[in-house]
């Protein structure tokens, strides 16, 4: 019995300071949800325990040593936390534990129906990643081979020789316009796409099928995010901010996604060192995609937008070096007077989709599009042409030591513009085995209301100099001349044009198989009728069919191919830009331009260093009738509204995309063109599209030993187009083309925080994403042009071609997160 006591008395003296030398662990294990979680294993090298029913723990572990805990389940990612607790002391620790995702071996799914329609599809990461100095879906086309532009600034693209007005865009099945008044890049701002609430990304460069619209050239289809959970997302930089938030209700059946975006394009337009000016130009816009699922039948869907933007500009001087190496010289010009220009735009869609069976689909949608254009100016340039100091040795070298007045221009304008563009469409879609079946009917009413005060004066050595289609020509200083003065330029117009438009179509898809190989079939057939009328406009009433077909065979060969045909007869009724001419005149008699489309495709899909690949190749030719002439300047087109050329296009275009670095997604694009016009019979001539050569680089990259640390690479090399001419001269005597374009944008993110970087900081336990990061837009500081400044010089009786340079080298800041 003593024995026992005194025994007794050692073990609770022992556990007693044993007591004292440990720490404890409490706490709460919860999911991402905040609900409870059972069996959660607690261990600490061979000492454990786990989570109650109420997922309450509690571990005892040495005190004043860093131990590491460590807590598992089979269903949640393991989670390891490091702690350091005095002696005694208890510490209170919930973790919250994410739901497990399995890791596969690689799936490859295919999209064999796009893949044989000649559809390309992009993901929207990429979108989000690419540095650009104009972020958005545009800059990632300008990638591809055939879509082309050089201009930073802009939005806008042409593809395969086409012009701007071409191309077709849809957001979630609705079309949408751009603005009629915008002249450069500078002011154009925020394309209507928003790629925070973008999910799909399809773009088509030619032979497209029939439930798309009249138009040449392409077809860029979007479709907005329908949101499964609650989602919010910041980006920040040096040219602006946007945000987005979605959501769902509880039952499931209503879904919103919103997004704002503000941007300001001063740091990219001042970093022309050739121009000193005090630019302001904003741009913001406000978008939401509603949803409500009414049954198992019924969804009705809203696409809301609006967009203001608005661009003051005050230039002060400009210095553009130009000439040769031997004869350097500099166009010196000093202004005074300033521009504010303004667009806001409305847009309003509501979507009704009813699902009559299985296969059957019906969707009636509504949409109105509003804009109000301004476009005021009144700038006096007195300018010069100078003699550039070349001397190397001189502490005066690049200056310019000596100019020559050579005159003075004076633009003014008080355009202003509004247009309501409002259409219903029905559509239906209907299944019978493995055919497929879509029609469709549209009405549209377009309202234009143009209001054009544009004139420009040109003094060139104390004389006016007059437009050169007037007679009798002005030759002063040689020959006395006193008839009146008369502007170099004078548009004045009043315009109150209503277009109405009935379209339809009706196309038959089918897959099918040859033997062992894959097929796929497409016929279809557009027709539009559209009557153009207005004040003082005497109606007009033409109508187009325009049939289209596809066919694509897969083979049952050892390597993966894809072969595709595609073409038809592709008819653009004239919108409005295109029957005004230069001197503001609308014409409703102008026909639709016409093309002859054949595209011949090949994908070919293979491995390479154990990853996946693919080279897609595509040749085509087309050929026009009923062209539209047209000028471009900057981004501004000015059309003849006459259909009195003919034109054709032909080339090749070639893709590689694949896993160049593993996980990551590149491609390197190559595009060959040739395109040439016959106006009034007079011979052909290069269109001012006919950009000859591209090839684009789209990298990304990571730093093996860090791969959150992350390279992004945007790089784009084309040959230089028709530089234009100067206004009312024969195109056919400038055929001179601008220099090539070349451009680096490189971007570098670190990334703090994402799906596949988990990380054990608390602050940073908030984030699903977080990034941030550096970009460099115009790595090499490249002096791109984009048109040219025709100088009248009256003395030697001649216009000198100044080169209008982009955007230099600009650094950039920007941070992401998502919630």
């Amino acid at each position: 019995m003593k024995t026992k006591c005194i025994f007794l008395l050692f073990f609770g003296m022992f556990s007693a300071f044993v007591s004292s030398q440990n720490a404890t662990i409490v706490g709460k294990v919860t999911n991402s949800k905040g609900e409870v979680i059972e069996n959660v294993s607690v261990s600490y090298k061979n000492t454990g325990t786990t989570t109650n029913k109420f997922g309450i723990y509690q571990l005892t572990v040495p005190s004043g040593i860093y131990v590491e805990i460590i807590f598992s389940h089979l269903s949640f990612d393991s989670y390891k936390k490091k702690f350091r607790i005095r002696k005694g002391k208890t510490l209170n620790f919930s973790p919250k534990l994410q739901d497990k995702t399995e890791k596969i071996n690689e799936v490859i799914v295919k999209d064999e129906k796009k893949e044989a329609a000649g559809i390309i599809s992009i993901k929207t990461e990429t979108i989000r990643k690419l540095p650009s100095a104009n972020n958005g879906i545009e800059s990632v086309l300008k990638t591809l081979p055939g879509v082309n532009f050089n201009n930073e600034l802009s939005t806008q693209y042409n593809v395969r020789g086409g012009s701007f007005d071409e191309n077709l865009v849809y957001v979630n099945g609705i079309e949408v316009y751009r603005p009629f008044l915008i002249r450069s890049g500078q002011q154009e701002g925020l394309s209507f796409v928003n790629p925070n609430l973008t999910q799909n990304v399809d773009f088509s460069s030619g032979g497209f099928q029939a439930k798309y619209g009249d138009k040449l050239s392409s077809v860029l289809d979007i479709t907005y995010k329908t949101p499964t959970q609650f989602g919010l997302a910041i980006e920040a930089s040096f040219l602006g901010a946007s945000i987005s938030a979605e959501g769902i209700s509880k039952d499931n059946k209503f879904k919103a996604i919103i997004g704002a975006r503000y941007r300001n394009n001063s740091l990219v337009v001042n970093s022309n060192k050739d121009i000193n000016s005090n630019f302001n130009p904003n741009f913001t816009d406000i978008q939401t995609y509603l949803s409500y699922t009414f049954n198992d039948k019924f969804t009705l869907d809203f696409l809301g937008s609006y967009a203001s933007n608005n661009y003051n500009f005050t230039p002060i001087s400009r210095q553009t070096n130009f000439g040769t190496i031997l004869n350097p010289l500099a166009l010196v010009v000093n202004y005074q007077g300033k521009e504010i220009d303004k667009y806001e735009t409305l847009f309003g869609a509501l979507k009704g989709i009813y699902q009559w069976n299985d296969d059957l689909t019906i969707t009636l949608t509504t949409s109105t599009y509003n804009t109000k254009e301004q476009e005021h100016y009144n700038i006096l340039a007195f300018y010069g042409i100078g003699e550039v100091n070349a001397d190397f040795g001189s502490d005066n070298f690049g200056d310019v030591n000596f100019v020559q007045a050579i005159g003075s221009q004076l633009d003014h304008a008080r355009n202003n513009l509004e247009a309501q563009i409002s259409n219903i469409n029905l559509k239906a879609t209907y299944r019978k085995n493995t055919n497929l079946f879509e029609f469709g009917i549209k009405y549209q009413q377009e309202n234009i209301k143009d209001k054009i005060i544009e004139w420009q004066v040109i003094d060139s050595a104390g004389f006016s100099i007059r437009p050169p289609y007037l007679t009798p020509k002005n030759d002063q200083p040689y020959t006395p001349y006193s008839t009146p003065l008369v502007p170099y330029q004078n548009i004045r117009a009043l315009n109150n044009v209503t277009t109405n438009r009935i379209s339809g179509f009706a196309q038959w898809s089918k897959k099918s198989y040859i033997n062992e190989h894959t097929v796929w079939y497409n016929l279809g057939v557009r027709s539009q009728q559209w009557t153009v009328g207005g004040e003082n406009i005497k109606t007009n009433k033409q109508i187009i069919i325009s049939p289209r077909a596809q066919f694509s065979i897969k083979p049952n060969w050892d390597k993966d191919m894809l072969f595709r045909v595609s073409g038809g007869l592709y008819s653009q009724p004239p919108f409005y830009r295109e029957l005004r001419d230069s001197l503001g005149i609308v014409h409703p008699e102008v026909k639709a331009q016409q093309s002859i489309h054949i595209v011949l495709g090949n994908d070919y899909s293979f491995k390479m260093w154990g990853r996946s690949f693919k080279l897609m190749s595509e040749a085509y030719y087309k050929k026009l009738t009923n062209v539209n002439p047209f000028t471009i300047n900057n981004v501004r087109i000015r059309y003849a509204a006459k259909n009195n050329a003919v034109a054709y296009a032909t080339g090749f275009d070639l893709r590689l995309h694949g896993e160049f670095v593993p996980g990551t997604e590149s491609w390197f694009s190559f595009g060959y063109l040739l395109t040439k016009e016959n106006i009034d019979n007079r011979g052909y001539i290069s269109r001012p599209t006919d950009q000859r050569l591209k090839f684009a680089i789209l990298f990304q990259d990571y730093i093996p030993t860090i791969p959150s640390f992350k390279m992004y690479l945007n790089l784009v090399y084309s040959t230089g187009v028709p530089g234009g001419s100067p206004s009312y001269a024969d195109p056919y005597l400038f055929q001179n083309r601008l220099k090539d374009y070349f451009r680096a944008d490189i971007g570098m993110a670190y990334i703090l925080v994402d799906p596949q970087n988990k990380t054990n900081a608390q602050w940073l336990e908030k984030f699903k994403e977080l990034t941030v990061g550096i970009e460099l837009f115009n790595m090499f500081d490249v002096q791109n042009s984009i048109t040219n400044t025709w100088v009248k010089d009256v003395s030697s009786n001649r216009s000198i071609g100044i080169p209008n340079f982009l955007s230099g080298r600009i650094l950039n800041v920007k941070v992401a997160m998502r919630f």
